[in-house]
């Protein structure tokens, strides 16, 4: 891809289509890191919903340290988030190109370290499930707060409720029978075809990076998770160049 390109696609000066291609492309990201990472701890990471009910099921049965891991694994994703909101005010700040890219690498490192860790925690039970769980719920917390900053609350990557919501209420107006001709006080109901288009390939993308993702995984193990590093990074390395030359 060439540097043009990636300074667009990340860079601190934004366009609504930069905001859709980048989103497009982590949510595709999204989908194969939650797919991968349930088949090695039978666990999914990217959206926290069924780990606060499954914390509530386990405060009623009376499972008190599974709660607890519950609450621990909602409080990383937070404070995947609030890293991100971090990097980003710290750059825009300062005036960085970066602003967006820093939240990209760390994913990249993070993903890179898990690949090669992995491995090696894989005979080892008692480690892995927590410490990968644990690590991809950062991810996705960093993931989900920088593509929500960057697209202002347009886009979100790491989980489809909202979005296959959104896409329903849009197919609904679509194949809604005006009766009435449009006026002022019964405007006509019209479906918002930018809005269903998007939902549309957010949802497609996550689904066909989680299918990826999965055959990756048993193909390839943890290892499955550095070409996904790898490409974070090229994404992320012009505008940190940018800044470097700057300096």
């Amino acid at each position: 891809m060439p540097r043009q390109s990636l300074r667009s696609l990340v860079g601190h000066q934004r366009t609504r289509r930069a905001n859709r291609q980048l989103g497009l492309l982590l949510a595709a990201v999204a989908g194969a890191i939650n797919a991968g990472g349930f088949l090695a701890i039978q666990r999914y990471t990217s959206h926290m919903t069924g780990i606060v009910s499954g914390v509530a099921d386990d405060l009623a049965l009376g499972h008190g340290g599974l709660a607890l891991a519950g609450v621990l694994l909602v409080a990383v994703f937070i404070g995947g988030a609030i890293t991100t909101t971090v990097l980003i005010n710290w750059a825009r700040r300062r005036r960085l190109h970066s602003e967006f890219a820093l939240s990209l690498l760390l994913e990249a490192a993070l993903l890179l370290a898990f690949g090669l860790l992995g491995a090696n925690l894989a005979h080892t039970s008692a480690l892995l499930v927590p410490v990968t769980a644990a690590v991809l719920c950062f991810i996705m917390g960093l993931q989900n707060a920088m593509v929500t900053k960057i697209s202002q609350a347009e886009v979100r990557t790491t989980h489809m409720t909202g979005v296959i919501t959104d896409l329903g209420i849009e197919l609904g107006k679509l194949l809604y029978w005006n009766r009435t001709p449009d006026t002022p006080a019964e405007p006509m109901v019209r479906a918002n075809r930018d809005r269903l288009r998007l939902h549309a390939m957010l949802l497609a993308c996550f689904a066909g990076g989680g299918l990826a993702g999965a055959l990756a995984f048993q193909w390839l193990g943890y290892y499955a998770t550095l070409p996904i590093a790898l490409l974070l990074a090229a994404l992320a390395v012009v505008p940190i160049l940018d800044d470097l030359q700057a300096a």
